[in-house]
């Protein structure tokens, strides 16, 4: 009998050679109803994130293969005496790597990142629907704050 291989978890910032990956992620989490940019439009607009002081791609790794993914903004304010504050977008893990850890690894990454910067909050938001993520967000201590509007330009 073999023993259970260990994994390897790395979360670390997606370099432009994940992009096709990250897409595939997307694709498989129904973001956007499973459709992607092309990997060229992709290119163009993680180039413009990269120009942004704090705005990165990060992607999750094991053993060598890209299972999750995640962008954070971490923005300076003129309210709250000039703190930042992160905002987490764009969250997706593969569905056969749900519920081992990738996504909590992530999410520790960014309050991380967010510590260090002296970040007020780190903010998220879910849609109604996803009664899952909203479990697994609380079971890593994100509260339920207020309420997230949007509307078209």
């Amino acid at each position: 009998m073999n023993a259970p291989r260990e994994l390897q978890l790395y979360v670390r910032e997606a370099a432009s050679e994940d992009l096709q990956q990250v897409l595939a992620l997307y694709a498989q989490a129904g973001i956007d109803q499973g459709g992607t940019l092309s990997l060229e439009e992709a290119e163009e607009i993680f180039d413009r994130m990269r120009a942004y002081p704090d705005y990165r791609l990060y992607v999750a790794e094991v053993n060598g293969r890209v299972v999750g993914t995640y962008a954070l903004l971490v923005m300076q304010n003129l309210s709250h005496r000039g703190a930042c504050s992160g905002v987490v977008e764009s969250v997706a893990v593969d569905p056969e790597w749900q519920g081992q850890g990738i996504g909590a690894a992530m999410m520790l990454r960014a309050r991380e990142h967010c510590r260090r910067r002296d970040c007020y909050k780190l903010a998220l938001s879910s849609n109604l629907r996803r009664e899952g993520a909203h479990a697994f967000y609380e079971g890593l201590g994100f509260e339920r704050h207020g309420y997230s509007f949007r509307v078209a330009p």
